[in-house]
């Protein structure tokens, strides 16, 4: 089964294709062509991943999935939410989007956080969706070098490392979007 994974972050590429089976063989969207930027304007995380998915089946005609991820910051209302990537700013920078979470929640005592990820698949004509959530804490000061994104500065819930000190196979294991492609998974072996 060849499935189109409609982004353009090749982190999460490596991530998901490592928890897929072999049976199940991604493509980029680098590898059908797509260069453009798939829209991702609605107000929710799991609009933008029907939205990005619906978008490479209509002009590409490929059977895919999409994700969409926010972190959602107790303290500060769900903040930055659908906003995580460009939170600082259009130019998505991941240091200067930490910098500000961090300086938002200099005076706050409540730093309990969660992961969201949505993942909406099209096959077959169908339209499905899976979502994982991973609890945690905001830290302090950036720790760690794997990861990417908001890794360094959160540390899931039974943890004393952040998501940037541990291994990519136990990320996956207790992260949020290893959750929701682990059902995507499931589903798929039933379509075997």
């Amino acid at each position: 089964m060849k499935l189109v994974f409609a982004t353009n972050n090749q982190n999460k590429v490596k991530e998901v294709q490592s928890l897929l089976p072999n049976h199940i063989t991604i493509l980029s969207l680098i590898d059908i062509g797509c260069e453009e930027d798939i829209p991702e304007t609605q107000p929710t995380i799991e609009g933008n991943a029907i939205q990005k998915a619906q978008y490479v089946k209509k002009h590409y005609g490929y059977d895919c999935f999409a994700d969409d991820t926010g972190l959602e910051v107790n303290a500060l209302n769900g903040e930055p939410g659908v906003f995580s990537a460009r939170y600082a700013g259009e130019q998505r920078n991941s240091d200067d989007n930490m910098n500000k979470l961090l300086n938002e929640l200099q005076d706050k005592k409540d730093r309990s956080a969660h992961f969201k990820t949505v993942v909406a698949l099209i096959l077959n004509g169908e339209q499905h969706t899976f979502s994982g959530i991973c609890k945690g804490t905001i830290i302090k000061e950036k720790k760690g070098e794997k990861g990417f994104g908001y890794d360094p500065i959160f540390m899931a819930n039974g943890f004393e490392e952040t998501f940037a000190q541990i291994s990519l196979e136990e990320k996956n294991r207790v992260g949020h979007r290893g959750k929701a492609v682990q059902k995507l998974i499931d589903f798929l072996n039933t379509k075997k």
